[in-house]
């Protein structure tokens, strides 16, 4: 296969995508489902209403979706026994307050090999035909262009974990501490949860605001902050959960035990800000020995060495 009879296979599937996609975008007239109308009248007792009012985008290639479900299922389902790790990724996902399902993000994961294998043929037909390149070094660079993939979106993940817990973190103690005035106030746990969470913007406050929606559901409140506790994985807010059940069932005054556990947190912000600014300040002197100490030596040796060799 000759490289001009390549491109042009690669540019026109790519040209057919688009262009399928496109046509896949228009509106379509249709009447309203039975679960459309009547979601927005449950929305504040169904979860499942709620995630059907979700706007959607449309996905691109309906019909070479369709045709396609029973051989990626398959994809994913090997995918999923070879990589593993599902649990892991269900925190991750639940952490970094990603609405994505495991099979959701299976499906990525299995695009971003396809895409990063693509990357591989691509740059194979670009590259490695012209400087004769053994085929089984552009196979092997396939294959690294897929774990590459996949390795970019578990890392896109983690740190999107990682920030967002960060900000948890940060944001716990104004929320203890709002919750404690509103409790001195005379409000009731409930009362000053719901409080926090129409009040509160942060990323904090809407995981309380979930709380409550299953508090309005029937479940007991206890239990659903114990489940959120388990499933964030944060452990100043587990020690704060434990705390406040702890105080509940003793009838201890929650306000003081708020105000502890808020300080409690703050001291831990400020032990984890002295150890991350340690490890910059460690970081920080390899520029400033390998780079800025030698090219210093560097100015204040050459003049010298310089006018010797003039002299002489």
């Amino acid at each position: 296969m000759s490289d001009a009879l390549a491109w042009a296979l690669v540019t026109g599937i790519i040209g057919g995508l688009g262009l399928w996609s496109i046509l896949s975008l228009i509106p379509r007239l249709s009447r309203p489902t039975l679960a459309t109308r009547v979601a927005p009248y449950v929305i504040d007792v169904s979860a499942g209403a709620r995630e059907h009012l979700v706007p959607r985008s449309v996905g691109p290639l309906p019909v070479l979706g369709v045709l396609l479900v029973p051989v990626m299922r398959w994809l994913r389902d090997t995918l999923a026994s070879v990589v593993g790790g599902s649990e892991q990724i269900v925190r991750r996902l639940r952490q970094s307050g990603s609405e994505l399902t495991l099979e959701a993000y299976r499906s990525q994961q299995l695009l971003s090999v396809l895409g990063g294998a693509m990357a591989g043929v691509v740059f194979d037909i670009a590259v490695a035909n012209h400087k004769q390149v053994p085929l089984i070094a552009q196979a092997v660079l396939v294959v690294v262009g897929g774990v590459a993939g996949i390795t970019l979106r578990d890392y896109l993940l983690q740190r999107a974990a990682k920030n967002r817990i960060r900000r948890l973190t940060a944001e716990l103690p104004v929320v203890l501490e709002f919750l404690a005035l509103s409790l001195s106030a005379g409000e009731g746990i409930l009362d000053a949860v719901r409080r926090v969470s129409h009040v509160g913007g942060g990323e904090l406050s809407r995981e309380l605001a979930r709380v409550i929606s299953s508090v309005n559901t029937g479940l007991p409140f206890g239990e659903t902050l114990g489940v959120l506790a388990r499933e964030l994985e944060l452990a100043p807010f587990s020690r704060c959960v434990d705390q406040i059940l702890g105080a509940l069932d003793r009838g201890s005054p929650l306000s003081e035990v708020l105000q502890a556990q808020a300080q409690d947190a703050r001291e831990e912000s400020k032990r984890e800000l002295l150890e991350v600014a340690g490890k910059k300040e460690v970081a920080m002197l390899f520029p400033l020995v390998f780079l800025i100490l030698p090219i210093t030596i560097a100015f204040a040796i050459y003049p010298g060495i310089f006018v010797l060799q003039v002299g002489f």
